[in-house]
């Protein structure tokens, strides 16, 4: 991340929590953010300024290009979509490294998440102390601090009654049941956002979610599905499937709009901060058995390494798909997982790839492509809730503001 892109966030930041008392406050003014309605800068592209020189306004950028596949023809599209799979194959490769801890005999869930949190808080908590001081920070957790918890909350619990969902139902359930992710962000997005979803947009969830269906088809017929039912307990298995979808939809949503108000670094660096907390009382509480019957040794340690590694690039790049894209595209990106995870799965598990399995794949990333077929030049990356020319948010990386301001920044 460029230097001068860290201080325009800083910047916005920092006049969000100086006000007059001197004390910290997320929901800042726009005037207080700057003065954004005219931004834009001339790098040789024309697209910052007007013929007459005048810089444009967000609003007139995103109506510069009008039509079906706008954003389609934008170097922003080809970004998310790739992002989208880096994402899907983080969490490919965490689930491998939980496989493979489980095959040494060491099923610890919510413990081996816990350094994933620690590491988060050592990278972007440290760096936002630095930003904005010890006293900054401080004043940051007395007076945002629970907006904070209550993300990371929700996340923690998302992650935690998923991975135990799998230990009392099947894989196809728990998988179906996770499309209730999707639809809770979409509504939750349209109510209380005011996201408004133009028609191919549900059509490409619609065709995303037909493509996962055809995966877990192809591991049903295969009989790959997974899953102890025996014990009678797939009903608690689906309902704990159930909380951890509502709990992951709704901290989608609420981490798009918290980076599209606050640095990145900021947001992180809280999650991990508060996540550590949570999720090491929970370990603590939850995970006491599993920690003393399990295996202790070099190849366990290398795994929970990687585990750790893999998940804390997921949560560093998850924020900048929320600002270029939305908390919906992200859920229907991770959908690839699966085929992802059968990949990698031939070589580390030995398993084999079904013939739907490549049809499903491309079926999906063809959804990812109906879902922007409408959209105007900028995507979804103009958020509706930040006024007309995003006055109401920071202006950094991934944003609507700095794209319009500087049209030569990669993201």
């Amino acid at each position: 991340m460029e230097r001068k892109t860290d201080a325009i966030e800083v910047s916005a930041a920092v006049q969000g929590y100086q006000s007059q008392e001197g004390s910290p406050g997320i929901n800042a003014s726009p005037a207080e953010h700057g003065a954004p309605e005219w931004v834009g800068v001339d790098n040789g592209t024309g697209l910052g300024r007007d013929q007459g020189n005048r810089a444009l306004t967000v609003e007139e950028i995103e109506e510069s290009k009008k039509g079906w596949f706008a954003y389609l023809r934008t170097r922003g599209f080809w970004i998310v979509l790739l992002l989208g799979q880096v994402l899907a194959l983080c969490i490919t490769a965490t689930n491998t490294f939980s496989g493979l801890l489980v095959e040494r005999g060491t099923s610890i869930p919510a413990f081996q998440t816990w350094f994933n949190y620690v590491l988060l808080s050592l990278i972007y908590t440290s760096y936002t102390i630095y930003r904005y001081s010890f006293k900054g920070w401080a004043k940051l957790i007395l007076k945002d601090g629970w907006k904070y918890f209550i993300l990371s909350f929700l996340d923690v619990e998302g992650n935690y009654f998923t991975v135990l969902a799998y230990r009392y139902t099947n894989i196809l359930s728990a998988q179906l049941i996770n499309f209730w992710a999707i639809v809770l962000v979409v509504v939750i997005s349209f109510l209380f956002l005011h996201v408004r979803y133009h028609p191919t947009q549900i059509a490409g969830i619609l065709v995303c979610v037909g493509g996962m269906g055809i995966l877990l088809a192809s591991d049903h017929i295969t009989g790959s599905n997974g899953g102890d039912i025996s014990r009678g307990n797939q009903l608690k298995g689906d309902l704990f499937a159930l909380v951890g979808a509502t709990f992951y939809g709704m901290s989608n949503v609420a981490e798009e709009f918290l980076v599209s108000k606050r640095p990145l670094y900021e947001v992180v660096g809280q999650l991990g901060f508060w996540g550590m907390i949570i999720n090491g009382v929970q370990a603590g509480i939850f995970d006491r058995a599993s920690f003393r019957t399990a295996t202790w040794d070099g190849v366990v340690g290398g795994y929970i390494i990687g585990y750790t590694l893999c998940l804390t690039i997921f949560y560093s790049l998850a924020p900048l798909m929320f600002r270029l894209a939305s908390a919906a595209f992200f859920n229907i990106s991770l959908l690839t997982g699966n085929f992802w995870g059968v990949v990698i799965g031939v070589k580390v598990f030995g398993l084999s790839i079904h013939w739907m399995y490549p049809i499903a794949f491309l079926l999906i990333i063809g959804g990812l492509v109906v879902y922007f077929i409408g959209k105007k030049v900028l995507g979804e990356a103009r958020k509706p809730w930040l006024g007309k020319n995003q006055e109401g948010g920071v202006n950094g990386v991934g944003t609507a503001r700095r794209r319009a301001e500087r049209p030569n920044a990669i993201v």
